[in-house]
């Protein structure tokens, strides 16, 4: 799939320190589809059961409820669903845990449920996850047995990204508002797009919640404030009021294309795999993933999209280039049948050289001790 936004413009960016944000506007929202918030109560470590034999474990602090063709009058009482957080008449010993069912469930015809963010980091944490389905001999017995499990990544929580939380509460919402591109010393940390400006405003705040990257956090931190863009327009052009809104919307137009050609053309430039978690009517929720090239921007992520492939709602997450590598790593293998010298062949290097790589992207654990 490609990343097609479609229906949104680029507004005026709004400058913080390190970060920049950068509006999405919207001329005609999709009112057929609509996304309300949910909180968890003592999500600090959560659970979710994927099969019966399989969860994910993660902090979990807030869910989207998607409702579409509310208009039909199943999705009247959506936006209360957010109000209902926790039984207070139940008593709870020690630490509790919420669990969760599936990544995305159905609460009724027209509403379903899904973990923003997590539905994409499962997909990452699960790929290939059940390891090779022959046992090399360069596998260890306990990654034919039993896989990748168990398998865990790091990120930051937004309220530790430096300035996010102040860039959030101090910007202007603007009119129209159905989106942000979250950038950290210009480079793109995250995509968040929403069918109705609505629903941009009551899921706003939730940003501070998600989980960013490494270089997001480092980027923030360490990379000095970015410098706004001002326009000089040529004073000897304009005579009216009339020739200076046509300079106006002119700059407007020039700081537009140069965002989505330059700044976000590694996101929306990119093929992805896409895998569809939830079919919702004439909408599919998919979680995509990237293909993996070291040394590039690379996203996971999730959306919402029409029958012709639009975006409605998008959700990203920039890896790390550990984890990009990771990633690389596993379709290589994969790929090749899970045949160590095959997939050393296929990128011109040695079995041995391959086996550092595999160790020093963490995965030592596949590795048996004394492969031949």
């Amino acid at each position: 799939m490609r990343i097609d936004l479609s229906g949104l413009r680029t507004g005026p960016a709004q400058v913080w320190g390190a970060l920049r944000l950068v509006p999405l506007l919207r001329d005609e929202p999709v009112e057929s589809l609509r996304l309300h918030g949910v909180a968890y109560e003592g999500a600090w470590r959560s659970q979710v059961k994927l099969t019966n034999t399989t969860s994910y474990y993660s902090y979990v602090p807030h869910g989207f409820v998607a409702d579409w063709n509310p208009e039909s009058g199943d999705g009247a009482q959506s936006a209360a669903y957010g109000t209902q957080i926790v039984d207070k008449s139940t008593t709870v010993r020690g630490m509790p845990m919420p669990v969760h069912r599936r990544m995305a469930q159905k609460l009724g015809k027209r509403r379903v449920r899904f973990l923003p963010l997590h539905l994409a980091m499962e997909g990452y944490l699960a790929l290939h996850f059940d390891g090779p389905p022959v046992a090399w001999r360069e596998w260890s017995d306990r990654f034919v047995q039993h896989g990748l499990s168990p398998r865990s990544e790091a990120s930051y929580n937004g309220a530790a990204v430096p300035g996010l939380r102040d860039a959030l509460r101090v910007f202007e919402i603007h009119e129209g508002q159905s989106g942000v591109l979250v950038y950290a010393a210009d480079a793109l940390a995250a995509a968040f797009v929403v069918p109705h400006p609505d629903d941009y405003r009551e899921l706003h705040p939730t940003l501070v919640l998600d989980m960013y990257g490494e270089l997001v956090y480092q980027y923030a931190l360490m990379m000095p404030a970015v410098r706004d863009f001002h326009t000089r327009l040529e004073d000897d052009t304009i005579i009216s009021l009339a020739d200076l809104r046509a300079a106006a919307r002119a700059q407007s137009r020039s700081w537009a294309e140069f965002h989505d050609t330059v700044m976000a053309n590694a996101l929306l430039s990119h093929d992805y795999t896409a895998e569809r978690a939830y079919q919702m009517g004439d909408f599919d929720l998919v979680r995509f993933r990237p293909a993996f090239k070291p040394g590039d921007e690379n996203h996971i992520g999730e959306a919402i999209t029409d029958g012709a492939g639009r975006i409605a709602y998008l959700k990203t997450f920039r890896l790390s280039e550990a984890q990009i590598r990771r990633g690389y790593l596993l379709e290589l293998l994969a790929s090749n049948g899970w045949r160590l010298s095959a997939a050393a062949a296929s990128i011109g290097t040695t079995a041995e050289d391959l086996r550092g790589r595999i160790r020093a992207a963490g995965f030592e654990m596949m590795l048996r001790e004394k492969a031949k």
